[in-house]
């Protein structure tokens, strides 16, 4: 979508001033305020993205640990399995190997149940941050519409798009701010 840069709008301004156009100054300066709040949203918004990326990447990183603690404890526990058929020569030595190795497998199991946690908040996050881009993003497009309708008065002269652009904008500003009430 198409948006007029902030310098254009102030000559655009400025061309309406000397051509007599005196009484749409209040238009315009609404549409630049309506600008303004599609930029803040914009930006909100990619960095609400951005979270959720980050979020994922996290939850991705903490999988793997458990993945990787998963296999070391499965692989020691099929040498737990193998001591216990094997005959040995120093059974107090296999004994306490066999501890050691237990322990080892007790305590993966432990961090493999914290793992899984942190790695299921760090999901819940990113359906969280999506939430909320989606309605920044929502929001964002209504208030370009309600620009580029608002825009519409300055050339046709009906102050009917003008107050229609304002109540979209005004739409895509509460769809936009909805996003702080998502937790």
């Amino acid at each position: 979508m198409a948006r007029m840069e902030p310098t254009e709008m102030q000559e655009f301004s400025k061309q309406m001033k000397e051509g007599g156009e005196e009484s749409l100054t209040s238009i315009s300066l609404a549409i630049s305020i309506l600008a303004v709040l599609v930029a803040m949203v914009t930006v909100v918004g990619h960095r609400t993205h951005t979270e959720a990326v980050l979020m994922q990447g996290k939850a991705t990183d903490t999988w793997n640990e458990y993945q990787a603690k998963k296999i070391r404890m499965e692989s020691l526990s099929v040498v737990v399995d193998q001591m216990a058929l094997q005959p040995n020569v120093d059974a107090k030595a296999t004994a306490a190997k066999l501890a050691e190795y237990k322990a080892h497998i007790a305590k993966w199991n432990d961090d493999l149940k914290k793992e899984t946690d942190t790695a299921k908040e760090y999901e819940e996050k990113v359906e969280q941050a999506e939430a909320k881009a989606v309605r920044f993003d929502i929001g964002e497009a209504l208030l370009q519409i309600s620009v580029v309708l608002s825009s519409i008065t300055l050339f046709t002269r009906r102050r009917s798009f003008f107050f229609g652009g304002l109540l979209l904008g005004a739409v895509g500003l509460a769809v936009a701010a909805s996003a702080y009430l998502i937790h």
